[in-house]
C-alpha cells in the first residue's frame, strides 16, 4: 500500500483548522474531501487510533455535502466501501456479540451519517448496488428508494464490490483502503485474489466450486453464464462448459483481516 502520510497530514491540518475556525460555522463545512476522510478513517482503525472525529464529522454532515463531494461512481464506490468496512470494524470490535444475530446486525440502523442512522444493508444494497432489493438475488430493484439513496447511489452496478466489502466473517474479502483515483485497479486486484483463493476447479468432473456470493447475488454477475465468463477471464477454468457448485460460507467472526493494494 502506498504511503498515506501526506494524506494524513492534510486531514489532520484540516481538522485542526476546522476546530479553531468560527464557532458559528456548521460542522459539515469542515469536510472538503469525503474520500480522504474515509481513507484516514480506515487507516486509523488499522493502527488502533481513536476514530471519533471521523464518526462525528460523518454524523454532522448533510446530504447536500455528500452529493456535492461524491459525484462519480469511482468516488462513491471508494467512499462507501471504506465507510461500510470501517463501521464493521468499529461495531464488532467493541461488541462482537452483535454478530450473534447477523440479520439484526446488518439491518438495524446504527451508522449515523448526515443526521440520521443508516444500516449496513441500506448502504450495501441501496447505495453501492443501486437500489437492489436485498432478497432479490440481484434481479429485483426497489420500487421507492428514499431521497438519501436516490441522491447518493451509484449510476451503474459493479459486481467487483462483492470482493471488496468486508462483512466481518472469515470468508469475507479482507479490508483494503480504496482510493477514488485508482479504485478500478484496486477492485481488479481484489477480485483476482479473492477468486483465486476461493475457487476450486476439478478437471476430472469438469466442476468448479465457488463462493456462495455468486449464488446470493446472481443478478449482479449475470447468472451462471456470467459467473463462468468471469472465472474464465480470471484463468480459473479452461472453458465455460463446466458445472458450478457453491461452497458453504464460513460466517465465523474474523476481524482485523487487512490487505494492502
Amino acid at each position: 500500500m502506498k504511503s498515506h502520510f501526506s494524506k494524513s497530514c492534510f486531514l489532520l491540518i484540516f481538522i485542526i483548522l476546522g476546530c479553531t475556525s468560527n464557532k458559528a460555522q456548521t460542522p459539515h463545512s469542515n469536510i472538503s474531501d469525503f474520500n480522504l476522510l474515509s481513507e484516514q478513517f480506515l487507516e486509523d482503525i488499522r493502527i488502533g487510533k481513536d476514530t471519533k472525529v471521523y464518526q462525528d464529522q460523518l454524523a454532522n454532515t448533510t446530504l447536500e455535502s455528500l452529493e456535492e463531494g461524491l459525484q462519480t461512481d469511482e468516488q462513491k464506490l471508494a467512499f462507501w466501501v471504506n465507510i461500510y468496512n470501517a463501521y464493521i470494524q468499529v461495531f464488532l470490535s467493541n461488541n462482537p456479540e452483535l454478530y450473534d444475530d447477523r440479520q439484526a446486525f446488518f439491518n438495524d440502523e446504527r451508522i449515523r451519517i448526515a443526521g440520521e442512522k443508516r444500516s449496513f444493508s441500506k448502504i450495501e444494497h441501496g447505495i453501492i448496488r443501486k437500489s437492489q432489493w436485498p432478497l432479490g438475488l440481484g434481479k429485483i430493484r426497489k420500487w421507492f428508494p428514499n431521497k438519501f439513496e436516490r441522491k447518493l447511489r451509484v449510476n451503474k452496478r459493479d459486481y467487483r464490490i462483492h470482493f471488496a466489502l468486508n462483512c466481518g466473517a472469515k470468508d469475507c474479502p479482507p479490508v483494503a483502503i480504496y482510493e477514488a483515483d485508482r479504485v478500478n485497479e484496486q477492485f481488479d486486484k481484489r477480485t483476482a485474489a479473492y477468486l483465486k483463493r476461493t475457487s476450486e476447479y476439478d478437471d476430472k468432473t469438469k466442476t468448479v466450486a465457488v463462493t456462495s456470493l455468486f449464488s446470493w447475488f446472481r443478478g449482479d454477475f449475470d447468472g451462471k453464464s456470467g459467473t463462468k465468463k468471469i472465472l474464465k477471464e480470471q484463468g480459473l477454468i479452461p472453458t465455460k462448459d463446466i458445472e458450478l457448485e457453491f461452497k458453504n460460507y464460513d460466517w465465523t467472526l474474523d476481524l482485523d483481516n487487512w490487505t494492502e493494494l
